[in-house]
């Protein structure tokens, strides 16, 4: 049956020119920058503040902190189930290249960094939100995020995925505002202080379906500690600019998505809890909608269930059941 799960892989540039596709979700971090009439804007300030960042986090032989420049490629992984050509849009994640001015190289950077899923959408905001419809206390469905985490190892082990990319993903988000977070003596020169969650969060439960492990770190000059959800090792299977170039993607994302958290005024302490109602922090000049942004996933979540989950069912729950 794995031999049917078909994936093909469609790349387009992140630039002040990208327009989002028919089948990417609008939720995207970077779909949502390309929308309405400040798009251009907001899409070349956004590249800006990701090559300020870089430059400062890679500042040795970089005297005048220009040295380097960042490109983004989206990744878009089709599904084609039953080999027929019939393809479901599965994921879209994003890849870095490096562009090294001085020595004139582009560096391939890390994949992964921001993770769309139509799937996840599905599972959170139809599938849990169903199972606790007029319950009196939250509980999570039996077996949830199997198939997800499943279609996701299934595409890593994949061919195409291995003639496409050299190393595995690494996906980096942002920190839960419902967990307490406390500073470690771990540090390292790139990612910085090394935080500890003081419960795991259902997020973190549903990435590991993914295979996936979590450390939180928080960077050089940063206010608050990033997720970094990885394979293998994180600190010894990436180059110190493949890290840059995920922290300051990522971290620029969440400046403009969660300013209360990543733009805030005042760094995270020894103990720290995120709190989306911080009025001590500083807007970018980058519009972005939230409110819309928390309608859509409900939207995109029935899209999934009408155009993959119900027609074919059978077919999924046998490749859930029988994955190893």
């Amino acid at each position: 049956m794995k031999k049917d799960f078909k994936f093909t892989i469609k790349s387009t540039s992140l630039d002040e020119s990208y327009q989002p596709s028919n089948d990417t979700r609008l939720t995207t971090n970077f779909a949502n920058l390309a929308r309405g009439k400040y798009r251009q804007a907001n899409l070349r300030n956004a590249l800006k503040m990701i090559d300020n960042r870089f430059n400062a986090l890679a500042n040795w032989d970089n005297e005048n902190g220009d040295r380097y420049s960042v490109e983004l490629e989206i990744i878009s992984v089709d599904l084609d189930i039953k080999g027929s050509g019939n393809t479901f849009p599965s994921i879209e994640i994003l890849k870095t290249i490096i562009v090294d001015h001085k020595t004139n190289k582009r560096i391939e950077g890390i994949v992964g960094n921001n993770f769309s899923s139509y799937v996840r959408d599905y599972d959170f905001s139809v599938l849990l939100q169903n199972h606790n419809k007029n319950q009196a206390k939250f509980s999570i469905p039996d077996n949830f995020g199997e198939l997800h985490g499943k279609l996701f190892q299934h595409f890593i082990n994949s061919s195409t995925y291995r003639l496409n990319f050299n190393k595995l993903p690494v996906i980096c988000i942002s920190v839960s505002d419902n967990k307490t977070y406390h500073q470690t003596q771990n540090q390292h020169p790139i990612l910085g202080v090394e935080y500890l969650p003081n419960e795991s969060s259902l997020t973190e439960q549903y990435f590991k379906k993914m295979g996936l492990q979590v450390r939180y770190f928080m960077p050089p000059n940063s206010v608050a500690p990033l997720a970094f959800f990885f394979f293998g090792d994180l600190l010894n299977d990436y180059t110190n600019l493949e890290l840059i170039s995920t922290i300051c993607t990522m971290e620029t994302f969440q400046k403009i998505y969660r300013p209360e958290i990543y733009n805030a005024n005042a760094p995270a302490g020894k103990s720290y809890q995120p709190n989306l109602n911080n009025q001590d922090h500083s807007l970018t000049q980058i519009v972005y909608d939230r409110e819309e942004r928390s309608q859509m996933a409900s939207q995109q979540g029935k899209f999934t269930e009408e155009h993959l989950i119900k027609p074919y069912q059978t077919v999924l729950e046998q490749f859930s059941a029988n994955y190893v």
